[in-house]
């Protein structure tokens, strides 16, 4: 039977007072409105948490900003890619510089959308069209070529000052010269690689080609892995299938021999640059002094517990002397190359004070000063000025930050220049203005154009939440105690949207728990995927803590780990489990592990070494015994397997198979070349062996991680396993 609203109301009103009457009304009033707010919101699926965090999801920003050279003008791109648009900080118009139709008439080459490379003065820009590289005048939209790499080019490398661009084509060094005409460095076989980062990327080495700053030599990196052993990957995409065998250096076994070769452009002549030590000594942050007269290279020994920084001539490749040397009875890791602010000083990062500090040295390798004593991590150096002033990024007291500061080289004077959140900062060119581009846990998205004296000169975006109108959880932030029961530990914990306190919720730990990571910050969603949020609202706890041994904390709680891998991991994510039990919403018989990698590597140890903790886990691409893994960063942690027997022994997930409890998935990609197969192959053949059950699932042809549409399925295959699983 239906009645009318009217008649409904006219009914209830004979039968109850005004007060009443009008109290229910607000009550179906407010019920009515919830409900339709509610009704408006759209529910966040799995493909679009995976597919569209970055996209649709990723708050609204200013895409490529830079300043204009002596100017208080900025640019960047419009929201389709197209156009390069013009600011001030004088007033809120903006002006169309050129478009992608303009680049096309003027170069003949089309591209797919704008890329200023680097402003050469108020009226110039360099932008590349495929393999060319022109300088294009913006007043009269014309341009020049002024130089071409090979169409095969790859890790291309141009030098602004001298118009040369150096690349690589397989495993060979070219450059093309002023007059543009390639000329090819190496005649490199398969066992020799030129122009490419080496060390398998360690000790900060993101690639291998080194520009002296006019441009008249030419710096590289070269391997030689003729005594690597081959490791074979299938390649199923071929009848029959084919192997692709790569050069793989395992723990303790032979490695590859480095050397620096150093090109002289005017005279087409090339020298290398050999370890001073051993062999297998590693060369790597390679620098230029400001004149390009000397280069600087860290040589770090096999062991990585003795760096010394080395000077040499560019032109005979001589060795002129070691400025200084580290010494550590855990490791030595330079990270960072000499940083020049003039032609006699330079400054090194370096955490021989337990925290990454700035130290100032003279070009005799005389120390001048230690720049900055403090109690948190320095990350990196991005500029200076002439005043003296030293502009760089560090965490700040919350290592959950990404902050940034000035300290003077006179007077040692030190600023906080940014706070509460994870900031992204670019100076004008006069330093009158500096743009600050950040997020914390409460901001999605904001710029702001500040002066040198700090006050506000203009505003670009304070951008909305974009999950405003999806339903999605609230994510809490705190700190526990580590196993050691003193050092405080972050993590974050997501909640689903309908959460109530009243109820058990089912619980999934997302783990890495290695160094050079971190997985909780003061940014957008707290540095989580929002594949994390879904999970909350299928009824889930979804909790991350980063442990000892994780990045941004100082060399104390990083080197904890030494020769001994997921021990001290291990309790600290034990401890989280206990914060856990301890909520009376936590269901403590229903909680899930998962991670990837070293996080991998922690959910397997964490199911066999501490069985009956966790109901479930899904590990992938996993680390199951580190004599399998790669020397440089392997023997860092672990030394040689045949100087620490015991760490090794205990680290290897094959010793615990029979503890098993619970349900385990292994996860691995049939092409990691990372965390090779064998990883996982020889724990599921030790699970067969001791006759314990366990599921394994391949990704054909994937690399160490899945990515592209094919991450819906691994996600879908992870989350389905921990649902159906963790009961």
């Amino acid at each position: 039977m239906s009645v009318s609203l009217n008649n409904y109301f006219k009914f209830m009103s004979s039968k109850i007072n005004i007060k009443t009457m009008k109290h229910i009304l607000n009550i179906f009033f407010i019920t009515l409105v919830s409900f339709s707010i509610h009704a408006q919101k759209e529910e966040l699926t799995l493909s679009d948490a995976i597919l569209k965090q970055y996209r649709e999801f990723y708050p609204q920003r200013t895409l490529m900003f830079k300043w204009i050279p002596q100017t208080s003008n900025y640019t960047y791109l419009s929201s389709n890619y197209q156009s390069l648009m013009m600011g001030s900080i004088k007033g809120d118009d903006e002006t169309e510089l050129i478009n992608t139709t303009d680049i096309q008439k003027i170069t003949g080459e089309k591209i797919p959308w704008m890329n200023v490379l680097e402003w050469k003065n108020d009226n110039q820009f360099y932008i590349q069209a495929g393999h060319k590289y022109f300088l294009i005048n913006i007043s009269d939209k014309t341009g020049n070529l002024v130089s071409k790499a090979n169409k095969l080019a790859e890790n291309s490398d141009f030098n602004t000052f001298s118009g040369k661009i150096a690349y690589t084509i397989e495993n060979d060094l070219y450059y093309t010269g002023t007059k543009m005409q390639a000329n090819q460095v190496t005649f490199n076989g398969e066992e020799t690689v030129s122009g490419q980062a080496i060390a398998r990327s360690e000790f900060g080495i993101t690639k291998g080609i080194f520009w002296a700053p006019e441009g008249n030599f030419l710096a590289f990196y070269e391997k030689d892995e003729s005594d690597v052993a081959d490791y074979p990957l299938l390649n199923i995409n071929s009848t029959p299938g084919t192997l692709n065998n790569i050069k793989y250096p395992m723990a303790g076994q032979k490695s590859e021999y480095s050397k620096v070769g150093i090109v002289n452009t005017e005279k087409g002549t090339t020298i290398y640059i050999t370890p001073q030590g051993a062999s297998e000594d590693y060369l790597t942050n390679l620098g230029w002094n400001l004149d390009g007269s000397s280069v600087f290279i860290a040589e770090v020994n096999r062991d990585q517990n003795h760096m010394k920084l080395n000077q040499y001539d560019p032109r005979s490749g001589q060795f002129i002397k070691t400025l200084f040397e580290e010494k550590s009875d855990k490791w030595t890791e330079p990270e960072h190359p000499v940083y020049f602010i003039n032609d006699t000083e330079f400054i090194w990062m370096s955490e021989r004070d337990g925290f990454m500090n700035l130290y100032l040295y003279d070009i005799k390798g005389k120390l001048v000063k230690q720049l900055t004593k403090n109690k948190w991590v320095t990350q990196n150096i991005l500029s200076h000025d002439d005043k003296g002033n030293i502009y760089f990024i560090g965490t700040g007291e919350n290592p959950t930050e990404t902050n940034y500061f000035v300290v003077n080289i006179k007077t040692g004077d030190q600023k906080q220049l940014t706070t509460n959140g994870t900031h992204e900062v670019s100076f004008s060119s006069d330093y009158k203005y500096w743009f600050d581009s950040y997020s914390s846990i409460e901001v999605p998205h904001s710029e702001i154009i500040y002066n040198n004296k700090g006050k506000v000169a203009k505003t670009l975006i304070t951008a909305k939440n974009p999950y405003e109108n999806v339903t999605i959880g609230t994510a809490e932030y705190g700190t526990i105690k580590a196993g050691d029961q003193k050092t405080d530990l972050h993590y974050r914990m997501i909640k689903p949207s309908d959460f109530d306190p009243s109820k058990k919720y089912p619980v999934l730990v997302y783990v890495y728990g290695g160094p050079h990571a971190q997985l909780v910050t003061n940014s957008w969603l707290g540095g989580a995927s929002l594949w994390m949020y879904w999970m909350a609202e299928q009824g889930y706890i979804v909790y991350t803590l980063d442990g000892r041994g994780s990045a941004n904390r100082g060399f104390e709680f990083e080197s904890i780990i030494h020769r001994n891998l997921g021990d001290n991991e291990m309790d600290d994510q034990l401890e989280g489990v206990k914060f856990l039990k301890s909520k009376p919403y936590i269901d403590g018989d229903r909680i899930a592990v998962h991670g990837w990698s070293y996080g991998g590597f922690m959910t397997t140890s964490l199911m066999l070494r501490h069985p009956g903790v966790f109901t479930t886990g899904v590990a992938g691409g996993p680390v199951t015994d580190w004599k399998y893994y790669e020397i440089m960063y392997g023997e860092r942690y672990m030394d040689r397997p045949e100087q620490n027997e015991d760490g090794y022994k205990k680290a290897a997930l094959m010793n615990y198979v029979n503890n098993l409890e619970g349900e385990l998935l292994l996860i691995h990609g049939t092409a990691d070349d990372v965390v090779v197969m064998q990883h996982n192959l020889a724990l599921v053949k030790a699970f067969i062996e001791a006759g314990v059950q366990m599921d394994f699932f391949p990704y054909p042809m994937h690399p160490h991680n899945v990515r592209g549409k094919d991450r819906i399925h691994l996600m879908t295959k992870v989350l389905e396993y921990v649902i159906e699983n963790n009961q």
